[in-house]
């Protein structure tokens, strides 16, 4: 009599892949919620397990220590932003446009990811010694000075930009624009006498950052003595007609 082979069922991989997965995205999310709130050393492990109703345990197995936790939570926050800029459709043929989305997108975004601001701050209390010890920030931080070197190269290339401009300059000067008066909106709110957060104060802003980029990187022949009106006339000119780009 033929014997028939018994099959042995297969192990659910892919299942058990997918809940190991969602586990760790729970707690990398809890992290980010609870050291934003408490910093670093308030954010304690138990805060953060009971956070993501798991356990404590799961927080070694997955990323060895709270300061590994603390690591990739900080690369996860510029992993998104980096994700969100690279879905902004940039056109670097047309350089004054897209460097005007540049700046609305990076002020937009601390705006609204006040969270991204408060885990820098706790990182710079410590003297940024945790996001050191990572190699994927930097690809992070390569990708945003990439998108800006190539829409400056596209403006020197058309005589609008100076040559002479370094792109990790002009990087730090739109986010230093963006990240101070998110970082500082209640304190300058109280000191100015101003509120900083309503939409006129934020849009007004907004329009200064962006003339004072673009007056920073303009080709020194735009640079002359012509009144304001003609200036703007001729820098207008030089563009393709375009509506200006709406805020992120």
């Amino acid at each position: 009599m033929e014997r028939k082979a018994v099959t042995k069922p297969q192990r659910r991989t892919g299942v058990r892949e997918a809940a190991a997965q969602a586990t760790r995205d729970s707690i990398l999310k809890a992290a980010t919620k609870v050291f934003a709130r408490y910093g670093y050393d308030g954010g304690s492990v138990e805060k953060i397990s009971k956070a993501a109703k798991s356990y404590d345990r799961m927080i070694y197995y997955y990323f060895g220590s709270k300061e590994g936790l603390f690591i990739a939570v900080l690369e996860g926050i510029y992993q998104r932003m980096d994700d969100a800029e690279a879905a902004i459709a940039l056109d670097a043929s047309r350089p004054v446009d897209a460097l005007t989305e540049v700046i609305r997108f990076v002020l937009g975004y601390y705006r609204k990811n006040p969270e991204f601001v408060t885990l820098l701050n706790t990182e710079n209390l410590h003297k940024g010694r945790h996001i050191s010890k990572s190699l994927r920030a930097r690809e992070y931080s390569s990708r945003a000075v990439a998108i800006i070197e190539e829409i400056l190269a596209s403006g020197a290339a058309q005589g609008l930009f100076r040559k002479d401009l370094v792109a990790r300059d002009i990087y730090l000067l739109i986010a230093s624009t963006g990240y101070f008066y998110t970082s500082n909106r209640h304190t300058l709110t109280a000191f100015l006498g101003e509120p900083l957060e309503s939409p006129e104060a934020i849009a007004h802003w907004e329009d200064f950052v962006i003339e004072t980029v673009l007056r920073t990187v303009r080709a020194d022949e735009v640079q002359d003595n012509t009144p304001p009106h003609e200036e703007n006339t001729k820098w207008q000119k030089s563009q393709p007609a375009a509506s200006r780009a709406r805020s992120s």
